[in-house]
C-alpha cells in the first residue's frame, strides 16, 4: 500500500504536529499522502487513495465514513480523542501501524450501515449511519411516545427520552451508555435500545439484519403534538413531528475498516473499559 489519504482534525491536532509526522514518515518510505481538513473532506478527492487515515477521534471517523461511503476505500482510525472504540491505532503506536500498512499486513472488515428514511406529509428524506440513528426530543424536557413496528408487525409503544437504533459498530457508543448490549463489531444485527425508558420492563431488543423497523411519532400526552429529531451518527439531523415516521433497515452499502491489531475484540473492550 502506497497511496494514502489523510483526514486530519485540526481541533485535536491544531498545530498539525501529528499530521506532519505521519506525512513525513510515509513519504520517507515511498508513500504518497493527500491531506485535507476533516471539515472540508469530500469523497471526490480520494480517487487515487488505497486507504483513508483518519486522525482524530470516533466522531472524525464517523464523518469520514459518511463522506467516503460512495468510494470503495477502507478507513483506519488514529485516535487523538479519549475512549476511541472505532479508532484502531493509538497515536503512541503510529509508526509500527504505518509500517504494517506499507507492508500490506492488515485485514479489511466490512461493517454494516443503517439506512433511514424520514417520511412526513411535506417530504421524504434518506440518510445513512455507521453507528446509530437516534430519535430524541429537540424541545423542552418531556417524555416522548413512540410506536415501533418490525416488518409491519406492531412490537411495542415506548415512553422514553428517545430511541437508539444501532449497528454492531455502534454498540459501544450511545447504545452502551443507554444500557444496551455490546456486540462484536463485525457481526450483522440491529439493536433497538430505549433511552431512559419510563417503565420498569423495557429492555433492548436484538433484531435480525434483514428486519425493517418503522418508528411512528404519535400524539403525546393530552393530545399534544410531539416534535423530535432523527440524528444520524451524531451529525446529520432531520426533524419529525406527530404523524411522521422513520423507516430503518440495513443499508446495501458497507464501510471498510482496516484492522492491524491481532488482539480480540474482548481484549480491546476490556482495556477500554478499564481506562
Amino acid at each position: 500500500m502506497k497511496q494514502f489519504y489523510l483526514i486530519t482534525n485540526e481541533v485535536k491536532d491544531p498545530d498539525r504536529v501529528y499530521t506532519g509526522q505521519i506525512i513525513k514518515y510515509l513519504e520517507d518510505r515511498g508513500g504518497k499522502v493527500t491531506c485535507i481538513d476533516n471539515r472540508e473532506q469530500s469523497g471526490g478527492q480520494a480517487q487515487d487513495g488505497e486507504c483513508v487515515l483518519v486522525l482524530g477521534g470516533d466522531g472524525t471517523l464517523l464523518r469520514a465514513a459518511h463522506n467516503m461511503m460512495d468510494r470503495d476505500i477502507p478507513l483506519l482510525g488514529i485516535n487523538l480523542g479519549t475512549l476511541g472504540y472505532l479508532a484502531e491505532v493509538e497515536i503512541g503506536a503510529i509508526k509500527p501501524a504505518l509500517d504494517k500498512l506499507l507492508a500490506g499486513d492488515y485485514v479489511r472488515e466490512e461493517r454494516m450501515m443503517l439506512e433511514g428514511r424520514v417520511n412526513s406529509a411535506a417530504h421524504s428524506e434518506e440518510n445513512y449511519a455507521l453507528n446509530d440513528i437516534v430519535i430524541t426530543r429537540c424541545t423542552s424536557l418531556q417524555i416522548l411516545t413512540f410506536h415501533i413496528y418490525v416488518n409491519g408487525q406492531f412490537l411495542n409503544s415506548y415512553s422514553a427520552d428517545g430511541i437508539i437504533v444501532a449497528t454492531p459498530t455502534g454498540s459501544t457508543g450511545y447504545n452502551m451508555s443507554a444500557g444496551g448490549p455490546v456486540v462484536e463489531p463485525a457481526a450483522s444485527l440491529i439493536l433497538l435500545t430505549p433511552i431512559c425508558p419510563h417503565t420498569l420492563n423495557t429492555r433492548s431488543i436484538v433484531l435480525a439484519p434483514e428486519d425493517e423497523i418503522r418508528i411512528e411519532i404519535p400524539q403525546g400526552r393530552d393530545g399534544r403534538q410531539q416534535i423530535v429529531e432523527a440524528n444520524f451518527d451524531g451529525s446529520h439531523k432531520m426533524g419529525l413531528k406527530t404523524g411522521d415516521s422513520v423507516v430503518i433497515r440495513r443499508a446495501s452499502r458497507t464501510v471498510g475498516i482496516l484492522k492491524l491489531n491481532t488482539e480480540s475484540f474482548l481484549t480491546v473492550l476490556h482495556k477500554k473499559i478499564s481506562e
